[in-house]
C-alpha cells in the first residue's frame, strides 16, 4: 500500500498530540504501508498555529527516503501577492530536491483566484501533482474555497489541462450525492447516495482530477452507503488513490482495515484494490517500484 496523505508535527495547543515520524513509520510498519507521502503542514496562515516547513519534510525524507515520498507546500501569495508571480524556479529547486507533488494546499482563497490558477498552472508545467483542501467558504475555514456544485473547480481543471488534481476535504467529498447542499457540504452528510453527484461528473469528465479518499471525508463519502461505495470505487477504480490522512498521536484510522476487509471478503477485486491502494499513486507520482 500506498498512502497519499499524512503529516507529522505539532497542530494545536496539546502538545501530546503531536505525531512524529518514529510514529508514523511505526503505523505503517502495522498497516503493511511501504511508502507515504509527508505533506508539510500549514504554509498558509490559515492552515494552523504551527508548520512543518518543506525544509523539514526534505530532512525526514534524506532520512528516510525509502519510506517518505516528499511533497511542498506553497502557497499562492508567495512572492508578492500577485497573480503573475514566477514560481518556476522554486518548483524546480523543490523538485531538485526530491519533491514528487505540491500541497496541501490550505489558502483559504476561492481555488479560481487568479493567483491561485497562477500557481497551478506552473505546478502542472514542472510535472508536479496538487493536492489542495477544498473548504466551503471564505474565512473561518482553511482551505481554496468552492460553491455547491463545485463550478469554480471545473473552471479550473479546463484551465489547467495539464495539472494534476488530488481532491481532499469535506466539500469535495460531500458532493457524491446529488443532494449536497451548503447546510451538509461542509461536513459528513451521512445517508444513501440519492443519485450520482457533480463529482462523479468531474471525475469523468476530466482525465487530470483524482480521488484523495483520506481522512474522515473521504471515509464517508465510500462508506454512507455501502453499496454504493463499492460500485464507486469499482467505477472510478482509475481516479481514486488511498491515504490516511494521519496527523494525530494515537490516531484511528478505519479506512485501512475497511479496505482489507473488501479484499477479504470479495467485495472488490485485487485488481481494484491493488490500483487504489498502490498502482495508481505509483503511475500518478512517477514511482519506480
Amino acid at each position: 500500500m500506498i498512502d497519499i496523505h499524512t503529516h507529522v508535527g505539532r497542530i494545536g495547543q496539546d502538545k501530546s498530540d503531536t505525531l512524529q515520524v518514529d510514529e508514523l513509520l511505526s503505523r505503517m510498519d502495522e498497516w503493511g504501508i511501504e511508502k507515504a507521502v509527508l505533506l508539510p503542514l500549514g504554509g498558509s496562515p490559515e492552515g494552523g498555529f504551527f508548520y512543518h516547513t518543506n525544509e523539514q519534510v526534505l530532512s525526514l525524507y534524506r532520512r528516510h527516503s525509502d519510506r517518505i515520498i516528499p511533497f511542498c507546500n506553497i502557497d499562492p501569495r508567495f512572492g508578492g501577492n500577485a497573480p503573475t508571480t514566477d514560481f518556476k524556479w522554486l518548483l524546480a529547486e523543490y523538485k531538485e530536491l526530491g519533491v514528487r507533488g505540491v500541497g496541501e494546499i490550505t489558502a483559504n482563497l476561492y481555488i479560481d483566484d487568479p493567483m491561485v490558477i497562477n500557481l497551478f498552472r506552473q505546478c502542472g508545467d514542472a510535472g508536479l501533482p496538487v493536492t489542495f483542501h477544498l473548504a466551503c467558504k471564505i474565512g473561518g475555514v482553511y482551505g481554496v474555497a468552492d460553491d455547491l456544485g463545485l463550478p469554480r473547480l471545473e473552471k479550473v481543471l479546463k484551465e489547467c489541462p495539464d495539472t494534476v488534481f488530488f481532491g481532499h476535504a469535506m466539500s469535495f467529498w460531500s458532493e457524491i450525492s446529488a443532494d449536497a447542499t451548503d447546510e451538509t457540504r461542509g461536513g459528513y452528510p451521512d445517508g444513501p447516495v440519492v443519485a450520482p453527484g457533480r463529482l462523479q461528473h468531474l471525475l469523468s469528465e476530466y482525465p487530470n482530477l483524482y480521488g484523495d479518499l483520506s481522512a474522515g471525508s473521504g471515509f464517508n463519502a465510500i462508506t454512507r452507503d455501502p453499496d454504493y461505495g463499492v460500485r464507486f470505487l469499482e467505477e472510478f477504480q482509475d481516479k481514486l488513490i488511498f491515504g490516511t490522512d494521519l496527523c494525530h498521536h494515537n490516531q484511528n484510522v478505519p479506512i485501512v482495515e475497511f479496505f482489507l476487509k473488501l479484499r477479504s471478503e470479495g467485495r472488490i477485486s485485487d485488481a481494484v484494490y491493488e490500483k487504489i491502494t498502490r498502482g495508481n499513486a505509483v503511475r500518478l507520482l512517477g514511482l519506480d517500484l
